[in-house]
């Protein structure tokens, strides 16, 4: 599964309304409204790096008030319940 952080600026007079179009997208699992430089942040989440162009380029970008994106791929996740279940597993960190 490949983990990409995408961080949208919109019209700010269409943000919750970007937000539920960019929800909807196939492969978009959650859409944040947040502060700083950054109106919206989404997570997409696909099986393959080919299918980012097709979730991001071709669809979210696309969204008639998104006005600029920039798009982190994850190389790792960290988190307390993946750490729990390694340790569970007999895994030495």
């Amino acid at each position: 599964m490949i983990t990409a952080f995408v961080h949208i600026k919109t019209d700010t007079s269409s943000i919750p309304e970007s937000a539920q179009q960019i929800a909807a997208i196939e492969g978009i699992s959650e859409v944040y409204s947040v502060t700083g430089d950054w109106d919206l942040i989404a997570i997409a989440k696909v099986n393959k790096h080919e299918d980012l162009a097709d979730v991001i380029a071709d669809r979210l970008s696309k969204v008639p008030a998104v006005v600029h994106t920039t798009t982190h791929i994850a190389f790792r996740s960290y988190s307390k319940e993946d750490l729990d279940e390694a340790f569970s597993m007999g895994f030495d960190g």
